[in-house]
């Protein structure tokens, strides 16, 4: 037996896995099932310290050793069922018996045992399980750590969201009742699950708030991008007197605080008529993201490669042409990139909003949210609007990623 620093090493971190993943899944398990459940922990780091022992122990196929027994992958199958077998007999996690067991039970205990076996595989797959130097220490260290701060951040982000979600599906009774209880009651059908959304459609004016915020926020991204990129461009290509503090100054007006500003515009606008209107939140919001845009702009601009902007002037282009068919197709990642972060800004903005509008019918979708937080709607209502002004930037997002990674510029300058 190999007996030294990469076993005992392995049964450590086999131990932690175990108890991470029996607290995260117990977690996840009481949010789903609506259950209170009492995980044993010290079962799950004693099964994840012997399963990462057998892991490591395990001989690997090699060159030199193509007909090793118990290969690592059958040690994988050996860990699962050792692991079902000690929490089923001693520890009865998430209530789960020999006698009696659920499909929130059944779903926990698969999702630890997969779970357990992916992290110790992980951290273990290329490590010797006898004495080992520092660097491997390091590795399986560091190896843990970043999947523990993984698991730590997504549960952090993905909870809201989720307690969002499951609120929005409840009835009324059912949160009054147990309002610590998210899981889903399919009983009541995709009508009783979808009463709050329809609800804000047909009573609250949800649709007339989608619309204004959609016209609001495309209009401020092309407003923005207009005037960005030109002004981008001649900071970061073209000579004049005071370039560079231009360049260095663009930023000022963005570190103006917002309520600083609202004022003055409140009483500038309620005098010329634009105060109760979505044309007067199109002249705000541009004023607020164009400097930012620019910012942004200005830098990947001076990234490009100078050659073939002068290559296109030699060939005849004047310097629009250079820009429309040579810069912009190159700068296609910076602009997706700039009209997603104004989208989402113009999008989530409220100051300007809940200042500015006072009809109803003029209510960007962030000004129609709030309005709902009052003792007469009920909670879900207010939840089912959130989730509402939070899918469109969500879809947005996904929808421009495929340009925010995309390398446009390899291979554009050859010799």
């Amino acid at each position: 037996m190999r007996i030294g620093t990469g076993f005992i090493a392995a049964i450590l971190l086999g131990a932690f896995w175990g108890a991470v993943w029996m607290v995260v899944i117990g977690l996840i398990y009481t949010l789903f099932a609506g259950e209170p459940s009492a995980p044993q922990v010290w079962v799950a780091a004693l099964a994840g310290a012997i399963g990462a022992a057998i892991y490591i122990l395990s001989p690997v196929k090699t060159r030199d050793r193509p007909k090793a027994r118990g290969t690592r992958l059958q040690a994988v199958i050996v860990i699962a069922i050792f692991a079902v077998l000690m929490l089923v007999t001693f520890g009865e996690p998430f209530g789960l018996s020999l006698l009696y067991t659920t499909l929130y039970q059944l779903v926990a205990l698969v999702a630890f045992i997969a779970a357990l076996c992916w992290s110790i595989v992980a951290a273990l797959h290329d490590q010797p399980a006898g004495n080992i130097g520092r660097y491997h220490l390091e590795v399986v260290f560091l190896r843990f750590m970043k999947g523990l701060g993984l698991t730590l951040f997504t549960i952090v982000v993905a909870l809201p969201f989720y307690v969002m979600v499951m609120t929005s599906f409840k009835s009324q009774q059912s949160l009054v009742s147990n309002p610590l209880d998210l899981s889903i009651d399919l009983s009541q059908g995709l009508s009783g699950l979808f009463s709050s959304y329809i609800e804000l459609f047909t009573t609250y004016h949800f649709g007339t708030f989608l619309m204004n915020s959609a016209i609001v926020s495309v209009a401020t991204v092309v407003i923005t991008l207009v005037f960005a990129v030109p002004g981008a461009y001649a900071v970061a290509r073209l000579r004049f007197p005071g370039q560079n503090f231009l360049s260095r100054s663009i930023l000022l007006i963005y570190m103006v605080p917002a309520i600083v500003l609202v004022i003055p515009l409140y009483s500038a606008f309620s005098q010329i008529g634009l105060r109760n209107s979505l044309f007067g939140l199109m002249i705000v919001y541009p004023a607020t993201t164009i400097p930012v845009a620019l910012y942004m702009l200005q830098g990947y601009f001076r990234g490009l490669p100078s050659e073939l902007e002068e290559a296109g002037l030699m060939d005849g282009l004047k310097r629009p042409g250079v820009i429309m068919k040579i810069t912009l197709p190159l700068a296609l990642p910076a602009l997706a990139s700039v009209a997603l972060y104004v989208f989402m800004i113009a999008w989530n903005e409220f100051l300007f909003a809940f200042m500015f509008l006072d009809d109803i019918n003029m209510f960007t979708l962030s000004r129609g949210v709030v309005s709902l937080n009052s003792s007469e709607v009920p909670r879900q209502h207010l939840m089912a609007g959130a989730v509402i002004a939070t899918v469109p930037v969500l879809v947005v997002f996904l929808w421009f990623e495929r340009f925010l990674v995309a390398g446009l510029t390899a291979g554009s300058v050859k010799g």
